[in-house]
């Protein structure tokens, strides 16, 4: 049974979560601040985290700075705000996915279940298969309707970043440092011309890309 942490000032979201967590055969500990939040982090070792930002106390980018100087439970922020500027914090900072309220509740579990799929050791394999591509971490070798596909260093870099943390949204600024390294972190060109490269050699329609997703403002997601 995974233990989640749910953090949140609104009682009767609080409770709803519990409620429909506890139904779905998931153990809830609550938390209505982030100081207690830190504090039940530590005590119950969850399995996954969910986070609202707008806390009483601390904001909840300080929350998951906090959690990352010792986690690596999967984090989920939830939150009324809108603006990707939020959203690209939140996931700088540390956090795994990002939901806005209002949210559907069958959208919210998915995203639940995607990031505890993502943490369990199973998900460890080197090969990755999507359409026709199969991507062979180990090998360093990418192949499309079984023929090989030549990528650059950098092409193969950024697609190991992204096949790796599927289902997670990625910030931009996160994939300029991961593979250009510090000091790129607004070379967003550099990064729509690799993500386009990626496309064109490895999606079925690169203008209607399936697998490597843009999220507006924010960053990519890779969906298997």
């Amino acid at each position: 049974m995974s233990t989640v942490l749910v953090v949140d000032d609104e009682p009767q979201i609080l409770r709803a979560l519990s409620i429909n967590l506890r139904a779905r055969g998931y153990e809830v500990v609550t938390a209505g601040d982030g100081g207690e939040a830190l504090q039940l982090a530590a005590a119950a070792l969850p399995d996954v985290v969910i986070l609202d930002l707008g806390l009483p106390d601390l904001d909840g980018v300080e929350v998951i700075a906090g959690l990352r100087g010792w986690a690596s439970v999967p984090i989920l922020v939830l939150s009324g705000r809108s603006d990707s500027a939020d959203k690209v914090d939140a996931l700088d900072a540390g956090a795994d996915d990002y939901v806005t309220k209002p949210f559907g509740m069958d959208e919210l579990m998915a995203r639940l279940r995607a990031m505890l799929r993502r943490n369990s050791p199973a998900d460890s394999t080197p090969v990755v298969t999507f359409g026709d591509a199969v991507v062979d971490l180990a090998a360093t070798r990418v192949t499309v309707r079984g023929e090989e596909v030549r990528l650059t260093p950098t092409e193969w870099h950024l697609l190991e970043v992204l096949v790796r943390h599927p289902g997670k949204l990625i910030s931009q600024r996160q994939l300029l440092v991961e593979v250009w390294g510090p000091g790129y972190e607004t070379a967003h060109g550099n990064l729509r011309l690799y993500i386009a490269q990626l496309r064109r050699k490895l999606e079925p329609e690169p203008s209607r890309p399936r697998y490597v997703r843009t999220e507006p403002g924010m960053g990519y997601r890779f969906e298997p």
